[in-house]
C-alpha cells in the first residue's frame, strides 16, 4: 500500500523551502508520495493578501509540474468551510482506499497540536510526520503515530517572499520554477509595475 503524506498550507505563495520539505520526505522514504494540499481561503478572516485559491493553485500547478513523487491535492476546496484536517484525512481515505495517508506539520504546529479537531485521531489512524523547525524541540517522541524528522530546512517564509516582491525584489531564486514569472506577469502582491 502507498504511503501519502499530506503537507497543508495556504501556499501563499508556494517556495523553494516548501518543495525541498516535500521532495526530503519522499526521497528519503518517510513517504512514498507528497500531496500539497492546498486550504481554502476563509472568507470570515482578514485575508493578508491571501490570493484567491485558483491563483494559489495554478502556482502550486506550476511548481509541481515534472517533479517526481510530488503531487496537488484541492480536495479541501469543495469541502464545507471552515475544514479540519480530520475530515480531510478521512475523506481521502474513502476516495482513496488503497493509500496510507500521513500528515506531515511542523514542530511548531505539534506544539499545539492537542488543540486540533480530534488530534488523537489523526496520529492514532493516520500517524503525524513532524520535522523540527528551530526553536521548536520535539521533547516527548515516545508516541504511537508519531515520527520526528530531522529535515534540512531554511528559514523562509511566504511572507517574506510576498514582502520582498512588494518592495521590487527579484525572487526567482526563491521560488520553484515559473511561479515567479507567474506572479510578475499576473501582477500579483503588490508587484511594483517597473517589473
Amino acid at each position: 500500500m502507498e504511503t501519502i503524506g499530506i503537507l497543508g498550507g495556504s501556499f501563499n505563495p508556494v517556495h523553494i523551502g516548501h518543495m525541498m520539505l516535500a521532495s526530503f520526505m519522499s526521497q528519503w522514504g518517510y513517504v512514498d508520495k507528497v500531496w500539497l494540499t492546498l486550504s481554502p481561503r476563509n472568507p470570515l478572516k482578514d485575508p493578508d493578501d491571501l490570493l484567491p485559491d485558483m491563483k494559489r493553485l495554478a502556482m502550486l500547478n506550476l511548481a509541481t509540474k515534472g517533479a517526481p513523487n510530488l503531487d496537488i491535492c484541492d480536495i479541501e476546496l469543495s469541502m464545507p468551510k471552515p475544514s479540519y484536517t480530520i475530515d480531510t484525512l478521512f475523506l481521502l481515505r474513502e476516495r482513496y482506499p488503497e493509500c496510507r495517508f500521513k500528515l506531515i506539520i511542523g514542530s511548531d504546529n505539534w506544539r499545539i497540536f492537542d488543540k486540533w479537531r480530534q488530534g488523537d485521531r489523526i496520529l492514532s489512524e493516520f500517524g503525524v510526520i513532524v520535522y523540527l523547525r528551530p526553536g521548536y524541540p520535539v521533547e516527548k517522541r515516545h508516541i504511537d503515530g508519531l515520527e520526528v524528522v530531522e529535515a534540512p530546512m531554511i528559514d523562509l517564509s511566504s511572507s517574506f517572499v510576498r514582502r520582498a516582491i512588494a518592495r521590487g525584489k527579484n525572487m526567482n531564486y526563491f521560488l520553484p520554477q515559473g511561479v515567479y514569472r507567474y506572479i510578475i506577469d499576473n501582477k500579483l502582491y503588490n508587484v511594483p509595475s517597473r517589473q
